[in-house]
């Protein structure tokens, strides 16, 4: 069976008999002793990297020479950092850059305008037929919209908002020069300026139409209305006129008294256009205009050909 010797134990021994050792030549002679060489020995340190410098540390180990083999002496330990001269710099190749097409803008044209020659009245549509929306001032400026087919009506707007409505064309001078043809002013409905139909009353039902020759009769039920809210009807109409197709407003505003029963009028008619005529038909009242009503428009008889009279000969 094998003996467990403690470590601790053997080692006190030894250095008992190293002190027996040394008490044993120190009573002999002096001897002369080289002089001992000191070991040098070199251990290169661990290698320190980072992405902008690297250093390389070098750990100097200086150790006596031993006096016995069994005398273990704690080493003296010299730290020296050395910068490398040439930095061991990574690099992080950059990102490609992406190129992101920008779509291209196309700039929208400049918005004529127009400064106000007088103190007008601004109307609902193309025609002093319409209620009038509100009053300008001379000298005051808008933006042009558009305008009528014949451009004797313009379509203004302040600056933005949601207020367009109509004037004369004479009323108002281009700011910068031109006029309705050159600054190539879109042509618009004249229902461009109405506000969302009022439901207070309703359009008018019952609508007819009758032609004979160049007069159509246009019948309708009328509309109840209270004497405060009460403004009649309009009727807004592209006629055939000396054979080119004009847009014609009609306001009719019977008395209150008469606006019972069956309504009409009579409205002119010509054949000879080559686009047909039409028509529509609101109710009218003080807030502004019910949504209109198509008018079924009888179509234009065509006229009869016109056979001169033969002239007398004058008798020679």
């Amino acid at each position: 069976m094998n003996k467990l010797v403690h470590p601790l134990r053997v080692r006190d021994q030894s250095v008992v008999a190293v002190l027996l050792v040394l008490t044993v030549v120190s009573c002999q002679p002096a001897a002369v002793m080289p002089t001992p060489t000191s070991v040098v020995q070199t251990v290169e340190g661990t290698r320190e990297v980072s992405q902008q410098v690297t250093q390389i540390v070098d750990v100097t180990v200086t150790i006596p020479p031993s006096l016995t083999p069994d005398i273990s002496l704690t080493p003296s330990l010299t730290t020296t950092a050395t910068p490398s001269l040439t930095p061991d710099i990574s690099l992080t190749p950059s990102p490609t850059a992406t190129l992101t097409r920008i779509p291209s803008i196309t700039p929208t044209p400049h918005q004529p305008r127009v400064t106000i020659l007088d103190h007008i009245a601004c109307w609902y549509g193309p025609g002093d037929t319409y209620m009038e929306r509100y009053g300008l001032l001379a000298t005051s400026w808008m933006n042009v919209k558009g305008r009528n087919p014949e451009g004797t009506w313009l379509l203004l707007e302040d600056g933005g908002h949601d207020n367009p409505c109509w004037i004369r064309t004479i009323f108002g001078k281009f700011i910068g020069g031109g006029d309705v043809n050159s600054l190539n002013i879109p042509v618009v409905d004249p229902d461009a300026a109405l506000p969302p139909a009022y439901n207070l009353y309703r359009p008018p039902d019952g609508v007819q139409t009758l032609r004979s020759g160049n007069k159509v009769t246009l019948y309708w039920n009328a509309v109840w209305m209270t004497e405060d809210d009460y403004n009649g009807y309009l009727i807004e109409s592209w006629l055939c006129q000396a054979g080119q197709l004009v847009f014609k407003p009609i306001g009719y505003v019977p008395p209150l008294s008469q606006n019972t029963g069956t309504l009409g009028i009579i409205i002119t008619d010509e054949p000879g256009c080559l686009l047909p005529s039409s028509a529509r038909i609101y109710t009218v009242e003080k807030h502004g205009y019910t949504g209109y009503i198509v008018i079924p428009w009888p179509p234009a008889e065509p006229s009869a050909a016109i056979t001169p009279s033969p002239s007398s000969s004058p008798t020679p």
